[in-house]
């Protein structure tokens, strides 16, 4: 597969500046960092996003992700590895990024889930993240990014 064009986003500068706001903004709300790496994570599988999927587990395993947990996010309903609020948070992104699979794209039991483990702040957080990682899917499989062989 060959790249289409350079990233979008580091042709347009400014666009740079808002997403590392954004990336800041999130990641400063409380949400637990291996939550937000793991909503990441699940949602560039679920959105087929090579370069999100190993950046995601390579950041992920640099902050003391386990491989039991990164080789297992992708069946998490069926494995012990994650606590209750990563569960609701991992339910979340899966349906805020599959919205066109269900008439009812983010059920009241989903999100009355994720509201039992995190306060408003931190689901606002966790939002803008889901849709964040979907944004950068959408960018990296349109222009078809590749995952780097050499990080560095």
């Amino acid at each position: 597969m060959q790249v289409r064009m350079d990233n979008p986003a580091t042709l347009l500068p400014d666009a740079v500046k808002a997403i590392n706001i954004l990336y800041k903004t999130v990641h400063s709300a409380g949400v637990d960092p291996a939550t937000i790496e793991l909503v990441h994570l699940r949602a560039s599988q679920i959105n087929g996003c090579a370069p999100c999927v190993e950046s995601g587990a390579r950041n992920a395993r640099k902050n003391g992700e386990t491989d039991e947990r990164l080789f297992t996010v992708a069946v998490w309903r069926e494995t012990p590895f994650f606590t209750d609020a990563e569960r609701a948070a991992l339910d979340l992104a899966e349906h805020s990024t599959r919205l066109a699979d269900n008439p009812d794209a983010v059920p009241d039991a989903v999100w009355a889930e994720a509201a039992r483990h995190f306060g408003e702040k931190e689901l606002a957080a966790l939002v803008l993240w889901i849709a964040t990682t979907n944004f950068f899917n959408r960018i990296n499989v349109t222009t078809r990014q590749q995952a780097p062989q050499n990080w560095g």
